[in-house]
């Protein structure tokens, strides 16, 4: 039905709806329209596909980004031919303007502020949202059409800050209930909400004097959270009856690596949880090998890791495997640079590294790069095979976009964007403490015979995802892994041995 869409209008594109003068299509006494100031919005634009221009796209040219702004609604349909640009809502036209020049960049992003213009016109919660969050919106449909991975930043320096990743927020998680008010199903530690009593199970009905039921998602996200501060009055019902309570959003830094010492007379087991491939998180897994370095074994969680910093990557890899090489970026088939560390490991002890469907990235090269030197036993279910790194573009109005188009590849070239690392326990098939039993059983008696798929790059990927599928429950997959892990790092025959494999 779209494609038919598209072809009727590529017909009907003689019949030119609104006015269109030809050195543009803004008139200079008015730079503002519907509460936007065209004139800024569309320099922005025009700066957007200029410096994508410069960028591979793998054959997409600029047609294909302004028709992805279609997906800002479901009724809007949208052909850029060589000589129009034509707005479909519904069965109706109600854009149609005369394409640009080629690399007439002003042209193109006049355009496109016209179109969100009419978009808005005809969408409610495109006109309700903020400056900030249009561009979001906007840029973000931009950025599908030529990467599906690729993404926005707005504000580069709101985004990461020397300690770790910045949330702006009064303190607190909940949803809707029936009624359309925000039941509150969790409280930051030490956030405003709790620092003001705020706890799980109060209701919040009215925000700065209107009624949460009245409001839309975004607006009472837009309330409780942000990328600036700023001051929320809510009334909230609890056990103890109703009160208005101030709150200010405040930040709370978000950690990129988490670390826990289960001690033992042994020394214990150091469990890393990575939650994304930074610096930062080479900070603090460094300074917890200082701290604890008696342990007896390391659990490396990467399930839900991700991270584009290929040089982050290398160190994480390095506190492990030392100089070896991490990792491949191939930009293009001719052209790929090799990552190697350049400091030596800081600890040798046996390590697990648990992996899922979420370890995306850089982090996926790590798992890669653990195995192929034989490191750590990869526990758990295959990862996400979406293994790119981000080229960033820089804008003059403070944010960034970020393309995915650098694929990476294993130290010793194999390819993992598409495809993936393996488990060599797989835990979606030892769910239970029979199954586990019989397992280690099998490790002990020699007779765990598991074919290696790492090495065999002619298997489907998805057959074997089919052989070892995502653990639906969490909280399972958690008690799973913690006693799976445990038996392998406490017995060194049984590590021995899948180390082997």
């Amino acid at each position: 039905m779209r494609m038919l869409n598209k072809i009727m209008v590529m017909f009907m594109s003689l019949f030119v709806i609104g006015t269109a003068r030809a050195d543009g299509l803004f008139f200079p006494d008015e730079p503002v329209q519907d509460g936007i100031q065209v004139f800024e919005v569309s320099k922005i634009f025009a700066e957007i596909y200029e410096k994508l221009d410069n960028v591979n796209w793998a054959g997409k040219d600029i047609n294909i980004a302004i028709e992805s702004l279609e997906n800002l609604n479901k009724d809007a349909h949208i052909a850029a031919t060589d000589e129009r640009v034509v707005l479909v809502w519904g069965d109706k036209i109600i854009a149609n303007y005369p394409r640009p020049e080629k690399h007439d960049w002003n042209g193109f992003g006049e355009i496109t502020t016209a179109l969100v213009l009419r978009m808005r016109a005809m969408d409610e919660n495109l006109r309700a949202l903020s400056e900030s969050q249009l561009y979001q919106a906007v840029i973000s449909a931009l950025m599908r059409g030529i990467d599906e991975n690729g993404r926005y930043v707005y504000s580069r320096a709101a985004e990461i800050t020397e300690d770790g990743r910045l949330l702006t927020s009064v303190g607190l998680e909940g949803m809707r209930d029936a009624r359309g008010n925000f039941r509150i199903a969790g409280i930051f530690k030490d956030g405003p909400a709790d620092i003001a009593g705020i706890r799980a199970g109060d209701l919040i009905s009215q925000i700065n004097g209107v009624a949460v039921a009245k409001m839309t998602d975004a607006q009472v996200a837009a309330a409780l959270s942000g990328f600036n501060s700023g001051t929320s009055k809510i009334h909230v019902l609890g056990p103890d009856g109703a009160r208005d309570v101030v709150l200010r959003r405040a930040t709370v830094i978000v950690a990129d690596s988490d670390v826990i010492h289960r001690s033992a007379d042994n020394g214990g087991i150091l469990e890393i949880v990575v939650h994304r491939v930074s610096d930062n998180a080479v900070a603090i897994i460094n300074e917890a090998l200082a701290r604890y370095p008696d342990v007896s074994g390391i659990v490396l969680d990467l399930r839900a890791s991700t991270g584009d910093d290929e040089r982050a990557a290398a160190k994480l890899a390095g506190l492990f495997i030392g100089a070896q090489p991490v990792m491949r970026i191939a930009e293009t088939s001719m052209d790929e640079v090799e990552v190697v560390p350049g400091g030596s490991a800081v600890t040798d002890v046996p390590m697990v590294v648990l992996m899922s469907n979420m370890t995306r990235g850089t982090a996926e090269a790590i798992v890669a790069s653990m195995y192929d030197n034989a490191r750590g036993v990869l526990v758990g279910t295959p990862t996400a095979g979406n293994a790119r790194i981000a080229s960033r573009i820089n804008l003059s109005n403070g944010g960034a976009l970020e393309l995915l188009n650098k694929s990476i590849k294993t130290g010793g070239g194999r390819v993992l964007d598409g495809r993936g690392v393996f488990p060599i326990v797989c835990l979606s098939n030892i769910r239970t403490s029979q199954q586990q039993n019989a397992f280690f059983l099998n490790v002990l008696n020699n007779d765990f015979n598991a074919q290696d798929f790492n090495k065999d790059d002619k298997v489907d990927a998805s057959v074997i995802r089919k052989g070892c599928p995502i653990i639906i429950n969490g909280a399972d997959e958690d008690a799973v892994a913690a006693a799976v892990s445990a038996k392998i790092l406490t017995d060194k025959k049984v590590y021995n041995r899948l180390i082997a494999e």
